[in-house]
């Protein structure tokens, strides 16, 4: 049994991961210290909030350079993933560094609200083990303000006003946008190929 350890930085969807990861058959263990992180098959770093909330709070409990130490997959989701960048515009965040690039502000527009909040169709744009089992048509619940740019390590997009990263992926550091707790099978689908990838 893989030992799966969720990153307690205070987002407020911890539960709502942590429910989705039992019902596939993993009792995940809530963390905030760096020696039950480092010990862990497989990490997730989830988060409802701001970017500078989650780095201030991961800053506190010293896990800044616990994660960026990582050799073990490591995936983030919404803001968790936005933190895996390098910088984001929310708040002028200066974010984990283990994915070249910078988030960006989502604009409105005629018929777009910001936040976005909905079901969006992902584009897998490589074929990659995270995505194993998704086709074109797959749909996934969003709810954010900020997105990531489209970069060499997007493996699937989608759009809301442009163009942005869905899933990301480089080597043992992976992310979702979208929340996989809430988007269904597809969801379902990302977690357990998250379980099973190697790094």
């Amino acid at each position: 049994m893989r030992r799966v350890v969720l990153v307690d930085a205070g987002g407020a969807n911890l539960g709502s991961v942590r429910y989705a990861l039992r019902r596939l058959g993993v009792e995940p263990v809530l963390a905030c210290d760096a020696e039950a992180i480092r010990l862990a098959d497989r990490v997730v770093l989830p988060g409802v909030s701001t970017a500078a909330t989650v780095m201030g709070r991961l800053r506190e409990l010293g896990l800044v350079e616990t994660l960026r130490g990582l050799r073990q997959p490591l995936l983030g989701v919404c803001v968790g993933m936005q933190l895996l960048f390098e910088h984001s515009e929310e708040d002028d965040t200066a974010c984990l560094g283990l994915l070249p690039g910078r988030v960006r502000r989502l604009r409105a527009g005629e018929g777009l609200r910001v936040p976005h909040m909905g079901w969006n169709r992902l584009r897998p744009l490589r074929g990659d083990p995270l995505l194993a089992g998704f086709a074109g048509g797959d749909h996934a619940y969003f709810v954010h303000g900020y997105a990531a740019d489209v970069t060499a390590d997007c493996i699937a997009s989608t759009s809301h006003g442009r163009e942005f990263a869905a899933v990301v992926r480089r080597g043992n550091v992976m992310g979702a946008q979208f929340h996989p707790e809430r988007s269904a099978g597809a969801g379902a689908r990302l977690l357990a190929n998250f379980l099973q990838v190697d790094p």
